[in-house]
């Protein structure tokens, strides 16, 4: 049995005032993956058959390797607010929540650059 009254346990324990943030990030971010998937996903089926050499050709165009780079950001930054969502919701040891997020948030900057980099690479004549 506590002394306190209702409303001084329930003190300190409303909004973070930083939920609406993260909130609208995402849903920019999908917002923004709507098109770029669609791009994607036709740009890549018109490939279907092609060799290597094709897909360096398109990729290295300017229009593509801008898009490629959007999509990549935007994919990765998508992915790193939704596992954040996941683990804040279900990881409830202090200590394994923030390693985890911490190794997340390492994990998708690592893929990001990884990607845009091969994108850049390509498309700035190395790959040839």
């Amino acid at each position: 049995m506590s002394i306190q009254s209702p409303l001084a346990r329930a003190r300190g324990l409303g909004s973070a005032k930083d939920g609406v943030g993260h909130w609208w990030a995402q849903r920019v971010s999908a917002v923004a993956l709507v098109p770029l998937t669609f791009w994607f996903v036709f740009s890549i089926a018109a490939q279907a058959g092609s060799g290597g050499d094709a897909m360096i050709v398109w990729i290295a165009s300017p229009v593509s390797a801008v898009l490629l780079v959007l999509y990549m950001a935007a994919v990765f930054y998508h992915s790193q607010l939704g596992l954040q969502v996941v683990v804040e919701d279900y990881v409830h040891h202090e200590g394994l929540k923030l390693f985890t997020l911490l190794a997340l948030q390492f994990a998708n900057i690592l893929l990001a650059a990884g990607a845009i980099f091969s994108v850049l690479y390509i498309a700035l004549g190395g790959g040839r």
